[in-house]
This record gives structure tokens, C-alpha cells and sequence, in this order.
């Protein structure tokens, strides 16, 4: 044998007769040998929404590298939901699971000495670990995303699940009885898939698609539908191709890959952890993405898709309006490097020409935007030298600038507990901190705050600013990724209760109004609060943990 791909150490010549026994043991033909080793890497996991469909379409990529004559191995690694993780200590541990998926995906490509990969994947950590991992490798790689679920129908209208989290706080006001409530917990969530809003893995999932790693469509294709075990099938035949092409990730994504994946998530109001795993993927392939890029590029994308939570659109709407394509279509080559490459072959330019917007009034032209700027902006100032993030195009614009004082906390749960008992007043500025990628460590979602926020009716009186992240499903005057973070003696350490913080979103300006020599004397009696948890892997994370704004990732 003489075989031509990478797997060629594994299966090769008499002394390679033992691992040839192996993969016999396996159920392996000798006629098997020579096609290409294709990794089929499965996140399935049972208690999780976004990822308990995909056994079925690991299965569909299978029998896809069959007909296109490769040979098939399904491995696990593991996802975390982090709806069921909202809340509470499992949180700390989500965005920290992210280096553990690339991680595991690596060992098993490199000590298997896999051809190439087809890496399924729905939900938020999950789909840019997968991106992480392909930069990482580059060996030919195709991504499956999961798909979202079906919108949830609650009083005649379609819902998604961040509107449940609100729906709490609107119980406890009496906005609500408990029997509407019982009803939207009962649908909101009516089948598998990622939830239906452009939170934090629908974006990604769309990042994935316009970097050119997925088949064209796929990223909006719902999750229980036959299109999507067809794109799985689609998939696994295009590994199979990229192999025998020898045609790796680095052939298609270049930095005109992500600075289009950028513009589409800025055009289609993408969340802000994005902020946190763009510059982690493009670190994997070679290039640097900075605070000044994401403020760049938002600043010259008009908004053109309003879905669900800075917006009203289902992701199903969005998908029958032609999803990704139809966006990069309205974008054009005024916007768009059209000449970029994707996993089948063709340009973006000849895959668009072929699409069209089935529906201008959900994804919107050029001469017609939801707003005029991206989604996100990116705020500097004395509280956040480094920078901090806010979803622009989910506040109301009451609150685009808002001075106010502040009222300090050292945990999500204890600022979630002073809105509760009504100790919060309109006009605060709520600092949640400790809760950045050291300090939580972690970096939690501020989720039950920011619901509470909103639900409470505090959404356009009151600021919330945390050294954490938030939700792609979070919405309102809500400011994060504050650096640097209070346990690195950042700024937002220093700031005490009744401190003038301005916010100046159009202005892109984050300011603590107390002078130099009070922070000077305030840092001298600054010392840091012990961490949330106390694990093994959450301590070496803690210690190796870099700066939201380089990706978070771990050191070398």
C-alpha cells in the first residue's frame, strides 16, 4: 500500500501491520485502507437542547464519506448548554469548557492521524471551539451546525427562550399569573436545536457559514428539519473532496475570510460574546482581530436582519428570507470580498449570484437598514481602558447616554438580589464585577441580572456594567467585558457605591468620574476577593486565562 494521505503513517507498510489489526478489530476491510481517515467529531450530549439531535446527523456525515469513498470515525467530545448552566456556580465553567473541546478535538486528529474532519456542532462555546481547532490543525475540515429549534408559540406569537427569563420577573411583579407563566415554560422550547434568537450560537453558527466552512445555508437550516441531515450527508462528501484536493482550512480562510465573517456579524446584529471568540478563532489561524477592528467594522455595516432579542424576527424568518447568502448578497461587493473561498468549492461571488432575498422587509437592503451602524459597539474610557462592549442595537434610545451613580457588586447574584427587593433605583448604574475571566474565574453570563433588568421595567432608567459577559439573548443598556477586569486591579476594582459613571454609546465612552490621585489612593487598599470556585481546572484556568479582548484564550 501506498497510500497518499496523512493517514499513511498509521496504516502503511509490514511494521504498521499491528495498528492495521487494530482498525480491523474495528470492522475495517483491507479495501478500507487506502481511502481517505475521515473524523467524524460528535458533541452530542443528552441534556442538552442544542446538541441531542446529533447522533442522527453524525450518522448522515458517515454515510456522506462512504459515497464519496472515505472511511469514517465518529469520536465525542463534550458541550455544555448554557441555558441549563445559567445562574449559578456550573456557569463559571461554560466559557472555560471552550479550550477543553479544541483541545480534545487536536489529541484525537493528531495521535490518529486523521485526513480530515467533519466537526458537528449547534451551541455557543461549542461551534467556536470547533473553529478553534480546524485554525489549529489545517487539515481538510468541514463544519455541520446543529441548526436552531422552532420558535416557541406563547398567546399567538412566536417567542424565544431569553422572553421565559424575563417572564420571571414579570411573575413576581404580578405582570403575570402563574398560569401564562406555566404555559410559555411548557412551549417556549417546542423542539431540538439551538434557541431561536440570534444569541450566542446562532451567531457563531453564522460566522462558521461565512468564513466558508459550512455548506452555504446550513448555519440558519433548522435543526428537525430533512434539509439538514441532506447538508450533513453534503458535508461528509465534501471532506472526502477537500482530501483528495488537499485543500486545507488555510486555503479557504484568509483574512478577507473574517473580515467578511465580521461585516455579516455586525449586518445580522450578532451577539457580543462574538467579541470574545473572534479574536480566539483568528489567533488559530494566524491573524489578529483587536477591539479596533470589531469598532471599525461595526461602524461601517449598517444592521440589516432585526432578529430576536434586538429585534422581532424568529430565526425561521430569517432562514426563509435566504439566511446567510441572501445577507451577503444585500452586503455586495461593496462590503464584501465576493472572491473569498468556501468548503465547496466555489467563491462567495458564484454561490450569491444564484441566491436572492425572499424577503427585503426581514433581511434588509443597503438604502433601508435597521439602524445605520452594526450591532456592536465597542466603549473606551477611564472605567475601561482596554475597552468594554454593549449591543447598541438592543437599547432603547432613552438610554444611548446615561450618567448616573453607581451602586456596586461583587457577584451577579448579589446585584440580582438588591433589583428583586427593590433597592435598586432608576437612574443607577448597576457594576456587577469580579465575574471577568479570572475574577469569576470564568467569566459568567449575567443573564439572571439582565433579564431582571428588564423584566423589573429598569431597562430605561437603569445602566448595568460588569467585567463579565452576557448572553447573546440579553438586550438593553447592558455594558460588558469590562477591562481590565477588577481582578486584575482594573479600574472597575476602584469604583465605590454613589461614583458618577457616564455612558456615552454614540460617543463610544465608558467614564468613571473620580480623579487620578482618588484611584491612585483607592488601588493602595485595593486587594482582590477569592474566586467563586475552587476546582483544579478552574484554578489552572485562572492562572493561564488572557484578556477578553486577545479571545480569552489560555497561555502557551
Amino acid at each position: 500500500m501506498n497510500k497518499p494521505f496523512r493517514s499513511s503513517a498509521v496504516v502503511d507498510g509490514i511494521d504498521r501491520a499491528a495498528m492495521r489489526a487494530h482498525l480491523k478489530a474495528c470492522g475495517l476491510l483491507d479495501c478500507e485502507m487506502d481511502k481517505p481517515f475521515i473524523g467524524i467529531v460528535n458533541t452530542f450530549n443528552e441534556m442538552h437542547p442544542g446538541h441531542r439531535h446529533l447522533r442522527e446527523l453524525a450518522q448522515a456525515a458517515k454515510d456522506g464519506v462512504r459515497i464519496a469513498g472515505g472511511a469514517p470515525f465518529e469520536f465525542c467530545t463534550i458541550s455544555i448548554c448554557d441555558g441549563i448552566s445559567q445562574g449559578h456556580v456550573g456557569m463559571c465553567y461554560v466559557l472555560a469548557s471552550r479550550e477543553i473541546i479544541a483541545d480534545s478535538i487536536e489529541v484525537v486528529a493528531q495521535a490518529q492521524q486523521l485526513d480530515g474532519l467533519v466537526l458537528l456542532a449547534s451551541c455557543d462555546k461549542i461551534v467556536p471551539a470547533v473553529l478553534m481547532a480546524i485554525g489549529r490543525l489545517d487539515i481538510p475540515c468541514v463544519v455541520v451546525t446543529g441548526g436552531p429549534m422552532l420558535p416557541g408559540k406563547f398567546m399567538g406569537r412566536d417567542i424565544a427562550i431569553y422572553e421565559m427569563r424575563e417572564a420571571a420577573s414579570e411573575l413576581q411583579s404580578g405582570k403575570m399569573t402563574q398560569e401564562e407563566f406555566d404555559e410559555m415554560e411548557d412551549c417556549v422550547c417546542p423542539t431540538s436545536g439551538s434557541c431561536s434568537m440570534m444569541g450566542t450560537a446562532n451567531t457563531m453558527s453564522c460566522f462558521a457559514e461565512s468564513l466558508g466552512l459550512t455548506i452555504p445555508g446550513c448555519s440558519t437550516t433548522h435543526a428537525v428539519f430533512s434539509k439538514k441531515l441532506r447538508e450533513a450527508k453534503e458535508s461528509g462528501m465534501a471532506a472526502v473532496e477537500l482530501v483528495k484536493a488537499g485543500t486545507k482550512p488555510s486555503d479557504i480562510v484568509t483574512k478577507a475570510s473574517f473580515e467578511n465573517a465580521m461585516v455579516v456579524n455586525m449586518a445580522i446584529g450578532g451577539s457580543t460574546n462574538s467579541l470574545i471568540h473572534i479574536p480566539a478563532i483568528a489567533g488559530e489561524f494566524g491573524f489578529e482581530v483587536t477591539a479596533a477592528d470589531f469598532e471599525r467594522v461595526s461602524r461601517a455595516t449598517p444592521h440589516l436582519v432585526g432578529v430576536k432579542p434586538s429585534g422581532k424576527l424568529s430565526l425561521w424568518e430569517f432562514d426563509q428570507a435566504g439566511g446567510v447568502p441572501a445577507v451577503m448578497k444585500e452586503l455586495g461587493p461593496e462590503r464584501l470580498d465576493l472572491s473569498a473561498r468556501t468548503i465547496i468549492g466555489k467563491s462567495w461571488g458564484e454561490i450569491i449570484r444564484t441566491k436572492r432575498n425572499k424577503n427585503p422587509g426581514h433581511v434588509r437592503p443597503l438604502s433601508n437598514p435597521v439602524h445605520a451602524e452594526g450591532s456592536l459597539a465597542i466603549l473606551t474610557g477611564s472605567l475601561a481602558p482596554e475597552g468594554a462592549a454593549v449591543k447598541q442595537t438592543a437599547v432603547v434610545p432613552a438610554m444611548l447616554k446615561h450618567t448616573g451613580p453607581a451602586r456596586v457588586f461583587d457577584s451577579q447574584e448579589d446585584a440580582t438580589d438588591a433589583m428583586y427587593a427593590g433597592t435598586i433605583n432608576k437612574g443607577d448604574v448597576i457594576v456587577i464585577r469580579y465575574e471577568g475571566p479570572k475574577g469569576g474565574p470564568g467569566m459568567r453570563e449575567m443573564l439572571v441580572a439582565t433579564t431582571a433588568l428588564m423584566g423589573l421595567g429598569l431597562g430605561d432608567s437603569t445602566a448595568l456594567v460588569t467585567d463579565g459577559r452576557f448572553s447573546g439573548g440579553t438586550r438593553g443598556p447592558c455594558i460588558g467585558h469590562v477591562a481590565p477586569e477588577a481582578a486584575e486591579g482594573g479600574p472597575i476594582a476602584l469604583v465605590h457605591d454613589g461614583d458618577r459613571i457616564s455612558i456615552d454609546i454614540p460617543g463610544r465612552a465608558l467614564t468613571l468620574h473620580v480623579d487620578e490621585a482618588e484611584l491612585a489612593t483607592r488601588k493602595l487598599a485595593w486587594k482582590p476577593i477569592p474566586p467563586k470556585v475552587n476546582s483544579k481546572y478552574m484554578n489552572r484556568y485562572r492562572k493561564l486565562v488572557g484578556s477578553v479582548w486577545k479571545g480569552a484564550i489560555l497561555a502557551e
